[in-house]
């Protein structure tokens, strides 16, 4: 029995043609884009390089939990003192201001974030936070964010061949600029997950495997 066999550029390819895939990446939760909503709202009412400023400043405050476990485990800690949680954005500000070029000061509208966030027991929505508000600062600036997610650093010609049929897709054409970032995540065992606007596009072996396991139990299930 012969099977025709198709690449990941090949389905890809066909996937961006029919085009609806559900929406399965986003972290962000209602609560998270709310306060997206706040700080990108608020940024806006001043002068451009705010924006700028407050999106560096939350990468800033992303790559510093992400590198301290310590910060990632206070974050995600509900049980944590006022006096506490104070230390704990202390200590995540002092590290995102030594991440700026420049070395300057994080502005209010991030601190007041911050501790609106600790105030409200919310500190945890942080990645969603930030998620949503940089997907707000790509639709105003006319960005097209592409996120590809593989189970290993993809190959320099399997990376260019995918930003190409990315780029001739109607999202991409309808948007002032392109980015497509590559992260790395073992579980996915091989294929890729692409995200983009609302969009994902699950070509996984992980994905596949799960199908296949759903289908080999609902037909052990019925055969009885």
């Amino acid at each position: 029995m012969s099977r025709l066999l198709c690449t990941p550029s090949t389905m890809l390819s066909s996937a961006l043609r029919t085009s609806v895939a559900p929406a399965g990446r986003r972290a962000a939760s209602s609560i998270a884009l709310k306060y997206s909503n706040a700080i990108y709202s608020a940024a806006l009412k001043q002068p451009p390089q705010v924006l700028t400023k407050v999106q560096s400043e939350l990468h800033a405050i992303s790559k510093t939990v992400d590198q301290v476990p310590e910060l990632k485990a206070f974050i995600t800690n509900p049980t944590l003192s006022a006096k506490d949680r104070a230390l704990g954005l202390d200590a995540i500000l002092a590290r995102a201001e030594g991440l700026s070029p420049k070395k300057e000061a994080v502005s209010d509208l991030t601190k007041n974030l911050l501790f609106i966030l600790a105030e409200n027991g919310r500190l945890a929505e942080v990645p969603g936070v930030i998620e949503g508000f940089d997907e707000l600062v790509a639709k105003y600036r006319g960005e097209l964010e592409v996120l590809v997610t593989s189970a290993a650093p993809l190959p320099k010609d399997v990376a260019t061949k995918l930003e190409t049929i990315l780029r001739q897709s109607q999202a991409a054409q309808q948007a002032k600029s392109v980015k497509v970032t590559n992260k790395v995540n073992p579980s996915l065992l091989g294929g890729f997950v692409v995200d983009f606007g609302d969009k994902s596009i699950d070509l996984s072996v992980f994905s596949r495997v799960n199908k296949l396991n759903n289908i080999l139990q609902q037909s052990v299930v019925h055969a009885y």
